[in-house]
């Protein structure tokens, strides 16, 4: 008993620390880590339960999980917690009453036991199809190991598990559960521990089991849900890119304004003045985060500073367009988060000096125009 819990013990450790190092790598995306208090969750659940003994062998006793002198209603509590969208652990306790099959007579053999398990669940919703935390219904699976103690005769064995998890989701913090297993069992777990002739049977008779059903609810505590890694990398790669053509092409405007300047010194009094109206950068692009319209990264607004000043000195109206990526979000959301990206944008030209009725915004929702997906999470912002 002692090295099946040190066993246990182990495993559950192992797969904690592996699970807070590292991400899920068969998600369909990335999360981030969160902390070890995130993502606990407790159950509660009745319990309808069918018991096969390995003394009923040669018996002839019916086999249906139906018969009265099998089954028994009883309840079980969980607590786990999720480590990665799809692995997770939990401890789960059954009890408390079971039937030792050896008659039919349901009022004879009745005996009290509990049971507590460590079990490895996955969520084959998340592995297979991606982290979605809106999704309606998850399936998972789970197996695991534990001790079942009899309390009527004193004895305790080994047990293992293995089931599966519906769950339909009510609200953020509450899931209605659906849930049904097999526990294999030592021979004495229902107090028999003298097998007859056990070299004669096959070996799935010389061990007590139990087929349960289950229904109940699941509570998620405190934070329950889990933060899509953003693409840091590829909006600073782009950012650069933008910014070094930008500058380059400044410089060529800078140029061609000192050049046209110089005209105008050397024109006669009574000639007309020349004023210049042309910008000859690219669109200023500032990036969002997925689903936000709050600006990434401040330093975006250092080219737009710059855009800014150039239409104030010159007059210039000014055209902000948001856009949302076409690869998450419906045609509503991304509509409206392009449009708050645009009057994000637009508030901060304010904020420089331009004129709100030098600002004009537009909005293109969802789109595909960049590679990867993520570079389309932007607003633009450029002289019209």
């Amino acid at each position: 008993m002692k090295k099946l819990l040190i066993v246990l013990a182990f495993a559950s450790v192992s797969v904690a620390s592996m699970a807070q190092e590292t991400t899920d790598p068969t998600l369909k995306y990335s999360v981030a880590t969160n902390s070890f208090w995130a993502n606990w969750y407790i159950q509660a659940n009745f319990n309808w339960s069918a018991f096969y003994s390995s003394e009923e062998h040669n018996l002839n006793l019916s086999k249906s999980p139906f018969k009265g002198f099998r089954t028994s209603p009883s309840f079980s509590v969980a607590i786990g917690k999720w480590f990665t969208p799809g692995i997770g652990l939990r401890t789960k306790f059954y009890g408390i009453a079971g039937r030792e099959v050896w008659s039919e007579s349901r009022s004879k053999n009745r005996y009290d036991y509990w049971n507590i398990e460590e079990q490895i669940v996955l969520n084959l919703s998340n592995l297979f199809f991606g982290y979605n935390p809106t999704r309606v219904w998850n399936l998972s699976f789970f197996g695991g190991t534990g001790v079942d103690h009899n309390m009527s005769e004193g004895t305790s064995a080994m047990s293992y598990s293995l089931g599966l998890i519906s769950q339909w989701r009510v609200s953020k913090h509450w899931q209605i559960n659906l849930e049904g297993g097999w526990l294999y069992k030592e021979h004495d777990a229902d107090g028999d521990a003298h097998i007859v002739d056990q070299e004669k049977k096959i070996y799935w008779e010389t061990h007590d089991q139990q087929l349960y059903l289950e229904a109940g609810l699941t509570y998620n505590l405190g934070k329950c849900t889990w933060d899509k890694v953003p693409d840091v990398d590829a909006i600073k790669a782009l950012s650069q890119a933008q910014i070094d053509a930008l500058n380059a092409q400044l410089a060529d405007a800078l140029a061609e304004n000192a050049r046209l300047k110089e005209l105008l010194a050397n024109q006669k009094p009574e000639a007309e003045p020349v004023v210049v109206k042309e910008y000859a950068g690219n669109p200023v692009s500032v990036f969002f985060n997925i689903n936000k319209t709050v600006i990434a990264n401040e330093s975006d607004l250092v080219d737009v500073k710059t855009i800014a000043e150039y239409a104030k000195d010159n007059e210039l109206n000014l055209l902000v367009t948001g856009y949302a990526d076409s690869a998450t979000g419906d045609d509503e959301i991304n509509q409206s988060l392009s449009e708050g990206r645009a009057e994000a944008v637009a508030d901060e030209l304010v904020k420089m000096g331009v004129s709100p009725d030098n600002i004009e915004t537009a909005a293109k929702g969802g789109v595909d125009d960049l590679s990867p997906v993520s570079y389309n999470r932007r607003a633009t912002v450029e002289v019209k």
